[in-house]
């Protein structure tokens, strides 16, 4: 007898299904994006060796799940520099995200902030840091070093005024990844999306189209310093004192020096797979940066996150926490504020189940569980 399928009831005719996991923003972000921003989003440097590396890492470790732990209702809050969010998670620094929807930073931020995870305002923000502070999230300022060292003093004055809980400094950008998409696509800011946390006019390069250049290449060459070294990060730690974050860090020996210094946290970052192509995924360095500090200051994962089960993974590795990026660009793309508020319900939700499957009460005792490498 044939068996007799029913048409579905709960999803109207012409509309997809609502988004099961941060995945499925990633379709609907490249639907509604001009094809060269998808791409300046989506991309890395170079052949994207090490874009493709962080997944396969993420992938490759395993958990081993305690049972018999009695844990009915897991908690998921955590404490990242010192202060209570609701998850052991931040939205990641990313520039430009006017570039995928009109509000922008603002409405990222307000989403982070409803959501009770601190949200980290690139210097390229296309929003002004005190209007992204406005919002009433936990901010934290990402700093990309500049030739002005006086351009420099003034974010950090302004970060400051905003109320700003955390300050981080880029430290792996000394030039722009060659990122062959943008360069392919001749890709410029277009001159709606500004720089707004730079004076007026010195993001002209970031707007001036040329054939197989990038645009935002040959801006941050501009105006990023080349040179950054550790009496830099001196520098900037007797300037503030906000807890400090290093990010970019893949070296254990550089994480060393970052504690030493007085860094409050490192994040270990590829930066995506944006920077050097042909570096290590962030995920298989994180156990010996973890080693190196030894409780000296946090660390944080970055590059490659895409749902709750590899918030598990990088806790289980040794990380306090992990930055998340693409996936909240892309929904921040489809819906805008609403969209990112949905995929990080969706990151809470999975993040709680994979603690309760984990047999695991709360973030701190994931550290406790055993991972092995697979492959």
């Amino acid at each position: 007898m044939a068996e007799t399928v029913l048409p579905r009831q709960d999803v109207p005719a012409g509309e997809p299904p609502a988004p099961a996991g941060l995945a499925d923003f990633a379709g609907r972000a490249r639907a509604v994006l001009p094809p060269e921003v998808w791409d300046f989003v989506d991309g890395g440097s170079g052949t994207e060796t090490t874009l493709a590396a962080n997944r396969r890492a993420l992938d490759r470790v395993a958990v081993l799940p305690r049972v018999l732990r009695g844990v009915a209702a897991p908690r998921t809050d955590a404490r990242l520099l010192g202060a209570p969010c609701a998850l052991p998670v931040a939205v990641a620094p990313m520039a430009y995200q006017r570039l995928v929807h009109p509000d922008g930073e603002t409405a990222l931020a307000a989403a982070a902030g409803a959501a009770g995870v601190p949200y980290a305002a690139s210097t390229l923000s296309s929003v002004p840091i005190e209007e992204i502070a406005a919002t009433g999230a936990a901010v934290w300022f990402q700093l990309y070093w500049l030739r002005d060292r006086a351009l420099v003093a003034d974010l950090l004055d302004r970060a400051h005024a905003a109320g700003c809980g955390a300050l981080m400094v880029t430290v792996d950008v000394p030039i722009l990844g060659r990122r062959l998409r943008d360069v392919r696509n001749s890709f410029a800011i277009p001159p709606h999306v500004v720089a707004a946390n730079l004076p007026a006019g010195r993001d002209a390069l970031a707007h001036a189209a040329t054939p197989g250049v990038s645009a935002v290449a040959a801006h941050t060459g501009e105006v990023f310093a080349p040179a950054l070294s550790w009496a830099d990060l001196d520098w900037l730690r007797g300037r503030t004192a906000l807890p400090l974050v290093v990010k970019g860090i893949l070296d254990p020996r550089d994480a060393e020096l970052a504690a030493a210094a007085g860094a409050d946290a490192v994040v270990v970052s590829n930066h995506g797979g944006r920077q050097l192509d042909g570096a290590p995924a962030t995920a298989t360095v994180l156990p010996e940066v973890v080693t190196a500090v030894a409780d000296r200051c946090e660390v944080l994962l970055d590059s490659g996150v895409r749902g709750g089960v590899d918030v598990l993974r990088a806790l289980a590795l040794g990380a306090r926490g992990v930055l998340v990026g693409r996936p909240l660009l892309w929904a921040l793309a489809a819906g805008g504020r609403s969209g990112a508020e949905t995929a990080l319900a969706l990151l809470a939700g999975e993040f709680r189940d994979a603690l309760a499957l984990a047999g695991c009460a709360d973030p701190t005792a994931v550290r406790e569980l055993r991972v092995l490498r697979e492959g």
